[in-house]
């Protein structure tokens, strides 16, 4: 599972998303329920990046505010994954603020990057990201490269999409993405790893 096949099924599916939103919009709850569907997968594997073991929870508050701004959404399926990962990412900002203003004995503590054991990952995220190896790898990058890489790769983001979602320039996303994807492929490498761990994130696609 290259970035470059992730990509090509991400946007395959976005006509679909887009005629979901718009029926969604209209009141059409099966409607909702087939975008989210679509969009769940991705965002909970870059939400698992962001605050690990409590993804599941802040994707949870992200789709409330999904469903009621609902109507004030504008685009087609593309622009309403980046909607959509505006606002988780924003609720996994408050979350972390949080967690630093009442902290816990839990893994919520360490750095916004440091990921749970394959104990408490869910399937759904990994199948997104890959394996739990890379999944782990992205922890040693730099967080604004570990970030590009999530919202590229798994959340399935083009570069302004990227961009938009992290206030930064596309040509920024793009070059972090690139620079934390050649810095994967290159761990990945030297440590000998399978075909099967370097295609999922190595990959410049």
């Amino acid at each position: 599972m290259g970035q470059g096949g992730e990509s090509r099924r991400v946007r395959s599916s976005d006509g679909e998303l887009g005629v979901a939103v718009a029926r969604a919009q209209q009141g059409d709850e099966d409607a909702f329920a087939v975008a989210y569907r679509i969009v769940q997968p991705g965002l909970l594997g870059y939400l698992r990046g962001l605050v690990g073991a409590e993804a599941e929870d802040v994707a949870s508050d992200a789709w409330l505010e999904i469903a009621r701004d609902l109507g004030r959404f504008r685009g087609d399926g593309a622009g309403f994954r980046g909607w959509t990962a505006t606002i988780a990412r924003h609720r996994a900002l408050d979350h972390l603020r949080r967690q630093k203003v009442r902290p816990r004995a839990s893994e919520l503590e360490q750095d916004m990057f440091d990921l749970p054991s394959a104990q408490s990952t869910d399937d759904q995220a990994l199948e997104s990201l890959g394996t739990q190896y890379a999944l782990e790898l992205l922890s040693t990058l730099p967080r604004d490269q570990a970030e590009a890489v999530l919202l590229r790769v798994v959340v399935g983001l083009d570069g302004p999409a990227a961009g938009r979602v992290l206030g930064k320039r596309p040509g920024a996303v793009r070059t972090a993405a690139y620079r934390g994807l050649k810095r994967l492929a290159l761990r990945l490498d030297t440590e000998g790893v399978t075909e099967d761990g370097p295609r999922t994130l190595g990959e410049s696609g």
